[in-house]
C-alpha cells in the first residue's frame, strides 16, 4: 500500500500500538518522528482545518498539564495553538495518520480496518 504516513513520537505507547498494528497487517508505511523532523505550521494548520483544533491539540497529556498557566492563557486562537504545537510537538495528539487523502487521529482499529486495510 502506498502513501501511509504515520506522524508521532516513537516512545509514545499509542504510536507504537499503531505502528505494530500496521506491521502485523503487512502494511508499508513511512514514519515521521516529530522529535527529529519537527512539523510545519502549514501541516498543522491543514490538520486543524480538516479535523479541528480540539482534536489535534492534546490537552489531556502531561505536556499540556505541565505547561505554565501563562503559556496556556496565550492560546487564544488556532494560530497561537499551532505556534505552540510546532515548538512543542508533544502537544500534538498522536499518532496522526495520512492515507489516501484521509486523515486519522489516534489509533482506532475499526477506522484502520475501514480506511487502511481495504
Amino acid at each position: 500500500m502506498d502513501g501511509v504516513t504515520v506522524y508521532g513520537i516513537p516512545n509514545c505507547d499509542v504510536t507504537r500500538k499503531c505502528t505494530n498494528w500496521l506491521r502485523e497487517n503487512n502494511i508499508e508505511f513511512s514514519f515521521h518522528d516529530y522529535k527529529v523532523k519537527g512539523i510545519s505550521k502549514t501541516k498543522l494548520a491543514d490538520w486543524c482545518k480538516r479535523k479541528g483544533l480540539e482534536l489535534i491539540l492534546n490537552k489531556r497529556g502531561t505536556t499540556w498539564k505541565n505547561l505554565p498557566e501563562a503559556e496556556k492563557e496565550k492560546i487564544t486562537d488556532q494560530p497561537s495553538a499551532i505556534t505552540l504545537m510546532a515548538a512543542n510537538t508533544s502537544l500534538i495528539k498522536r499518532p496522526v495518520i495520512e492515507v489516501k487523502g484521509i486523515l486519522l487521529v489516534g489509533f482506532n482499529e475499526n477506522e484502520f480496518l475501514t480506511n487502511i486495510k481495504k
